[in-house]
């Protein structure tokens, strides 16, 4: 008789491995939740300018060309800054380069309550927030959306845009009642002490890539933190000369620095001043400011949205056109007293203070791929190299003229241009490469 063998028992299945259960609520948004606070807390010194003019042209008597000089060198390494920044934020991490600037930050203004000569006032406002500012300045926001965000990036661009506007509608009430009340000096102090407040937030809650906390971006797959660039300054370089050779960074680059000369070196340095001359008080001119702060956060979260679903250089076109518009009307409209067209002008005018950064932001992803938040922060350069002549300017202007009304025409122009500038820009033909490595 045959033996038969019995075949063993099959074993019996693992159990599955469970996967970590994703969090309700991604990290991401977390980052960005304090990528805003932090932004709303360094609003503080943008703030201020506008306020400065009358109240250091009466104690020094410094001519408001001179002032206006000092907020040019102000804008214009804020905006020459930001490339670096975004280098160095790849080379150091996001923290230790924001929470280094808001020092600066806090430490120049603080030093300007003991200023005696202008050219104080050129180092301490000038270099020192402009060097500090620029380091965290939007360059910032896109470095955190590139990093963190695949989807949603145009709603997180618009959201996190809007913060300094938030900041704006949160800090000039204070700053002009100080200002009024109780002179310049409280104002830079208060100033400072903004820009420290939000240094802990920045060291304990902010991370620098998704990888740290074993996250992928918002909307996107899991990839391993990138090793730190070195070469952070060469880097920036080598990408403007690349962009350089492109069409649409120079098309970008203008759009932008008529953005930054029509809102930041125009509106929110001589608005305050411009309106005062009408007869209207300081007070009441900041408020209207900080209005418009309001409206700026629904147009710019709005822009964002709308850079999600439609064509980004459309957008700009129709923003700088609206923006020229409402400019020309202004000088009709300012008077001793706020009335209903003057309203009107502040909620049009906020609507689209700064709607333009998300579709900009857009482009110079579009085109530049890995490197656009190097070359969004040489275009930013140019926003606030625009905004500073602006700023200075304007200042002779009014020292010549006894008025602002010539600048507000000129700008309303320029806007025209930088509308039609927007519609040139060309569509990419593919997704864009690294310009560092190209």
């Amino acid at each position: 008789m045959a033996q038969t063998t019995e075949s063993p028992a099959p074993a019996p299945p693992a159990p599955a491995r469970r996967t970590p259960r994703a969090p309700r609520v991604h990290r991401a948004w977390f980052v960005a939740a304090v990528t805003f606070v932090t932004i709303i807390g360094a609003a503080a010194f943008a703030s201020l300018p506008g306020l400065l003019i009358e109240p250091l042209h009466r104690e020094f008597d410094w001519s408001r060309g001179t002032i206006g000089f000092a907020v040019s060198v102000n804008l214009a390494l804020y905006g020459l800054t930001a490339p670096f920044a975004a280098a160095l934020m790849d080379r150091f991490g996001i923290r230790r380069v924001v929470a280094l600037a808001l020092t600066v930050i806090a430490v120049g203004s603080v030093l300007t309550v003991w200023m005696t000569a202008a050219w104080q006032l050129v180092l301490y406002w000038g270099v020192l927030v402009g060097l500090g500012s620029g380091s965290m300045a939007l360059a910032f926001a896109a470095t955190v959306t590139n990093r963190w965000f695949v989807a949603r990036r145009g709603l997180v661009t618009g959201i996190l845009t809007a913060a300094g506007a938030s900041g704006q509608l949160v800090f000039l009430p204070l700053l002009s009642w100080l200002v009024e009340h109780h002179g310049w000096r409280p104002a830079a102090v208060t100033v400072a002490l903004a820009a420290l407040a939000v240094v802990p937030f920045v060291w304990l809650l902010l991370r620098d890539h998704p990888a740290d906390t074993g996250l992928a971006p918002y909307g996107g797959e899991y990839t391993e933190k990138p090793a730190p660039v070195t070469g952070a300054a060469r880097r920036a370089v080598t990408v403007l000369f690349k962009a350089a050779r492109t069409g649409p960074f120079w098309l970008l680059a203008g759009t932008f620095a008529i953005c930054g000369a029509s809102t930041n070196g125009l509106v929110k340095t001589h608005f305050v001043p411009a309106a005062h001359d009408h007869g209207m008080p300081v007070t009441a001119a900041a408020g209207l400011l900080a209005v418009i702060g309001v409206f700026d956060v629904v147009g710019t979260i709005a822009s964002g949205w709308f850079t999600d679903r439609f064509e980004a250089r459309r957008l700009l076109a129709v923003y700088y056109a609206l923006r020229g518009v409402s400019l020309l009307f202004l000088p009709m409209l300012l008077a001793p007293s706020v009335h209903p067209p003057m309203l009107f002008f502040i909620v049009f005018y906020g609507l689209d203070w700064v709607a333009t950064v998300p579709p900009t932001i857009a482009l110079c992803r579009e085109h530049y791929g890995e490197d656009s938040a190097i070359v969004f922060g040489w275009v930013l350069a140019s926003h606030q190299v625009g905004a500073a002549l602006v700023a200075f300017g304007g200042g002779v202007a009014r020292d010549v003229f006894g008025s602002y009304d010539v600048v507000w025409y000129a700008s309303g122009a320029l806007c025209a241009a930088a509308a039609l500038m927007a519609l040139v820009i060309r569509r990419p033909r593919k997704e864009a490469p690294s310009l560092a490595g190209a």
